[in-house]
């Protein structure tokens, strides 16, 4: 990886994004992601940009092994009449139901340490505002309800905030992977939060120990720190 010019290698991006190279490749000769050339068929990409490509439906990969009835569009009342299943979690993604195991211990470790950081940085900063953590639902229209691992609504955002779920988008939004929701995170719902217009979005990566922070710029995301 190239970190001062942002660039990473083709077997890098599959890694980041969960895919095999050989998929990697095909995108590149199809000309679906943007990619530099080095010379001498050596190609390197810039993560913000490729999520962003693969975020149009005719690139998206199929995300069949998450759908549970991929002929029905669910609505936020579909959500709220599920019967809850051990084991289980639930999300509501542009009318996609999706059902992902439970967290894992390292996860939720991961989750609580950034907790309390985040939790006494606000406090500074802005008393106003709030830190929530998973499970609580974010509802950003009818068709589309996530439980991010960590959010932060601002003071300035404090009418989003009701009695049983949040109803807008808060400024940040955290999520931890694992190998699970590795692409859904990364692809799915950066397009959802993007949209959405959360103004910040965070990977945190327990396996490699990473943390990427994407930043709203000029209506898409660029990654401003790793």
């Amino acid at each position: 990886m190239t970190a001062e010019r942002g660039l990473i290698t083709a077997h890098n991006l599959a890694d980041a994004l969960n895919l095999s190279v050989e998929t990697i490749w095909r995108y590149t000769r199809e000309n679906k992601i943007p990619f530099i050339e080095l010379g001498n068929k050596q190609y390197r990409y810039r993560l913000a940009e490729v999520i962003s490509a693969l975020s149009d439906p005719t690139v998206r990969e199929n995300m069949a092994g998450y759908k549970v009835d991929p002929t029905r569009k669910y609505t936020y009342q579909d959500y709220l009449e599920l019967a809850e299943k051990p084991g289980y979690r639930y999300e509501v993604l542009d009318g996609v139901l999706v059902k992902d195991p439970s967290p894992n211990v390292m996860h939720q470790r991961v989750s609580r340490r950034l907790q309390r950081v985040l939790e006494d940085y606000f406090w500074e900063t802005d008393s106003e505002g709030e830190l929530f953590n998973a499970p609580l639902d974010v509802t950003l229209h009818d068709f589309t309800v996530v439980r991010p691992d960590l959010f932060y609504v601002p003071g300035r955002k404090k009418k989003i905030i009701k009695e049983t779920r949040i109803d807008g988008s808060p400024a940040l939004v955290v999520e931890v992977l694992s190998p699970s929701n590795k692409r859904k995170d990364r692809l799915q719902k950066m397009h959802i939060y993007l949209k959405a217009g959360v103004e910040h979005y965070w990977l945190v990566s327990p396996e490699e120990k990473t943390l990427e922070c994407f930043a709203l710029r000029d209506g898409n995301y660029a990654l401003v720190a790793a």
